[in-house]
Formats: structure tokens, C-alpha cells, sequence
């Protein structure tokens, strides 16, 4: 049989090796994402299915190529349950960390806390 000797990634036209580099992309994107842990396994799965016909003569092949990777790094912020504003009904207030309206060296002020709404408390 005349043809060059290749390797399965190189076939479908270049493909396959497109959507393996395509997930290698999306690895190196997620590990140089400063919202994951730097530390984190990530994992490329390439799945080849072959599936061949009754003769055994042409072979249908199905290629998936899946990564794995690091979730985003968890968000933490504080609550308090605290009566707001002139009517004294309770609200949850997000905690900050200095004083509303302190100065800082800069030049900025702390702002105001943001006010959870739920349905209920107002």
C-alpha cells in the first residue's frame, strides 16, 4: 500500500492534533490564571474509539480530546447581621475593613458596606 507512515494525531486532515493543542491552550490559560492554585494537577484525556465494520476492512475511528483543569480559587468576604438605617430593622451588612468615611494615606475613603438584599428583612 503506497501512502506515508503517520501518526493517528496527524490524521482528519490535522485535526485531531488541532483539538489536543487546543486543549493544551486551555491548560497553560488555566495554569497561568492567578484565580486557580498554582499547585493544582491538570489533566489533558485523549479518547480514541475504534469501531470496525462487519468485514473488519474500514474502521470508524472517534477521537475526543477532554481536559481537567484547576477550579477558581474560592471568593471570601464577611457577613453581619446588624440593625441598619433609622427604622432599626435588622439587615446583613458585608463587614469592611476600617470605619465607613476613614481616611486612608492615600487619600481614599472606606467605603460604605454593601447591603444584602433578601427578601423578608425589608
Amino acid at each position: 500500500m503506497e501512502g506515508q507512515v503517520s501518526s493517528i494525531l496527524e490524521m482528519a486532515q490535522g485535526a485531531i492534533k488541532e483539538r489536543v493543542d487546543y486543549e493544551m491552550d486551555r491548560i497553560i490559560d488555566n495554569i497561568l490564571d492567578p484565580n486557580t492554585k498554582a499547585t493544582a494537577k491538570r489533566k489533558m484525556t485523549l479518547t480514541i474509539e475504534l469501531t470496525p465494520d462487519d468485514t473488519r476492512c474500514k474502521i470508524s475511528a472517534s477521537i475526543v480530546a477532554k481536559s481537567t483543569l484547576a477550579t477558581a480559587n474560592p471568593v471570601q468576604t464577611s457577613l453581619c447581621v446588624t440593625s441598619g438605617g433609622d427604622d432599626g430593622q435588622m439587615v446583613v451588612a458585608e463587614l469592611v475593613p476600617h470605619i465607613p468615611g476613614q481616611l486612608f494615606m492615600n487619600g481614599k475613603e472606606q467605603e460604605k458596606p454593601k447591603i444584602l438584599n433578601i427578601a423578608g428583612m425589608r
